[in-house]
Order: C-alpha cells, then sequence, then structure tokens
C-alpha cells in the first residue's frame, strides 16, 4: 500500500497544531495511561502507522507485552486496575461513538477516577490520538519494518 501524502510536509502549520495539544497531553497525563489510550484507539481505527509507534513507545517505557496484546479484549481482562479500566472505556466510547454519545456509566466512571479536570485531559488524550490515526489511515501512512 503506497501512502498517498506526507501530511507533516503537506500542511506543516496543521501537523504542528495537532503536535502542540500531543505536546499538551503528554504532560499531564500518566505515560502508562496514555500509551494504554494511544494503543486502543489506533486499535479500534486500524492504524497501523500507529499501532507499530505506541506499542515500540510503550515497551521502552516498561510497559509488558502481555498488557499491550491484551488491550484487544480488555473487557475481558484483569491485567488492568479501575483507573486504566474508566481510561479504556472512555476511549472505546469516544472512538466508536454511538449516536447517544457517550454512556452515563462510563462518564461517571471516567468522573470517579480522575476529577473533572483529570477527565478533561484523558478526552484530550482520546481526542488526539484520534485525530492522528484518522490522518494516519487516511493518507495510508506506513510503519516501518525493523528487524
Amino acid at each position: 500500500m503506497d501512502e498517498r501524502m506526507n501530511f507533516s510536509k503537506v500542511s506543516p502549520a496543521g501537523f504542528r497544531a495537532v503536535f502542540g495539544v500531543e505536546n499538551y497531553v503528554q504532560g499531564v497525563v500518566d505515560q502508562t495511561l496514555l500509551h494504554l489510550i494511544k494503543i486502543r484507539a489506533s486499535i479500534l481505527n486500524g492504524c497501523a502507522f500507529c499501532l507499530n509507534m505506541h506499542t515500540t513507545d510503550a515497551l521502552k517505557d516498561g510497559e509488558s507485552s502481555q498488557r499491550l496484546f491484551g488491550l484487544a479484549a480488555w473487557h475481558d481482562s484483569s491485567f488492568y486496575d479501575d483507573r486504566e479500566r474508566a481510561a479504556l472505556a472512555l476511549t472505546d466510547a469516544v472512538t466508536v461513538l454511538e449516536r447517544t454519545g457517550v454512556p452515563d456509566d462510563v462518564w461517571d466512571a471516567a468522573l470517579a477516577q480522575f476529577g473533572e479536570e483529570g477527565t478533561a485531559n484523558v478526552l484530550l488524550a482520546i481526542g488526539t490520538i484520534n485525530l492522528w490515526t484518522r490522518l494516519n489511515v487516511a493518507t495510508r501512512k506506513q510503519p516501518e519494518l525493523v528487524g
């Protein structure tokens, strides 16, 4: 599959704008949680580039391969604590947005775990990775094969 365009070269100002939100999110959301959010949204959106990048980064930061593989079926796994489960449920609800929006129980669990400001930051993390995955899927950005 050939890459359709290099978005950062075609729209450098747009790329920098998205990267600005990315930098903010990286500074306010726990890195372990951020890795899980990014990987789960990348799974749901089918973004090979993002999956490759974020799983590689998570492994470098000490995340276990077992927990990374388990993200595909996190609902049925005991690998994640209540905080992570709340973030993953919110990631699922926002990424695969139903006509009815985010369910109250998912929203309430996120608020209970993160408070209002923390929930806002988690939402920004979810929104940012969803924007990145949509740009990468649309442009067919390809991951580099290593090894």
